[in-house]
């Protein structure tokens, strides 16, 4: 059914390049903050300025992580050690979680301002999930996952959200951790065993093989699908709309 296999009960699916088009923002609000930092750094330190690449650096360091672990992933790319700082830092402060605060500041902005788009073969594919009587949850690392929902106009499609706010509250571990599919699984009532996870980065299809789920779909936005099956993706495909062909 849809795809998936036999004994499958529910559907737990990232959100930011699965349902939603967010990555591409999610990317272009990375490369402002941190072409922004660099390029003072770069001012006060005499150090050449190298870009934030929208592709390798956001492919390697910061999809699918929490904000700040990808704030830190990036920085140690670069041999750059900066302060922790605390979670309330201002934008302007020269912390991991100041940076971190100044990407999700660019973030709002952008969505506010010109609104989510959605991948309508994802958004068929949820909808044939919940007239098969699947259970549906997203989750997230985004501390942003209700005022992206809300703004693609899809909130009514999913039954529990897991998202980054939970994530700290709860103190679940980030992707690749399994924690927090391991919660949106629990939060549906079904067993690691009964759900699958849809994932469009490697941290976060490595997170759904270390929950050991009943089975792991990888989305391929950006041309890696070797890489999604080495992370352990039982399938790939490129829309979620290819579940839904006759097979």
């Amino acid at each position: 059914m849809l795809g998936l296999p036999d004994g499958i009960r529910g559907c737990l699916f990232d959100l930011d390049g699965v349902i939603t088009k967010t990555a591409t923002v999610h990317d272009a609000a990375w490369q402002e903050m941190f072409d922004a930092y660099l390029r003072e750094r770069s001012q006060q330190t005499g150090e050449p300025f190298v870009p934030f690449d929208p592709v390798a650096d956001y492919e390697n360091f910061v999809d699918g992580k929490p904000r700040a672990d990808g704030t830190r992933s990036f920085l140690q790319s670069r041999g750059i050690a900066l302060p922790e700082g605390d979670p309330g830092d201002p934008p302007d402060a020269p912390t991991v979680h100041g940076l971190s605060n100044r990407k999700n500041e660019i973030l709002l902005r952008r969505i506010h301002a010109d609104g989510v788009e959605v991948y309508p073969g994802s958004v068929r594919y949820v909808q044939a999930a919940r007239d098969a009587g699947l259970r549906r949850a997203v989750v997230s690392s985004s501390a942003n996952t209700h005022d992206v929902l809300a703004a693609a106009h899809i909130t009514d499609l999913f039954e529990e959200v897991v998202d980054g706010l939970v994530a700290e509250h709860e103190h679940l571990r980030g992707k690749p951790a399994p924690d927090t599919f391991l919660a949106g699984a629990q939060a549906l009532g079904l067993e690691p065993g009964e759900a699958t996870v849809f994932e469009d980065a490697q941290a976060g299809v490595a997170a759904g093989r270390a929950g050991r789920f009943g089975c792991v779909i990888g989305v391929d936005r950006l041309g890696q699908a070797d890489a999604l099956r080495e992370h352990g993706a039982d399938v790939v495909v490129a829309d979620l709309a290819e579940l839904l062909e006759p097979r």
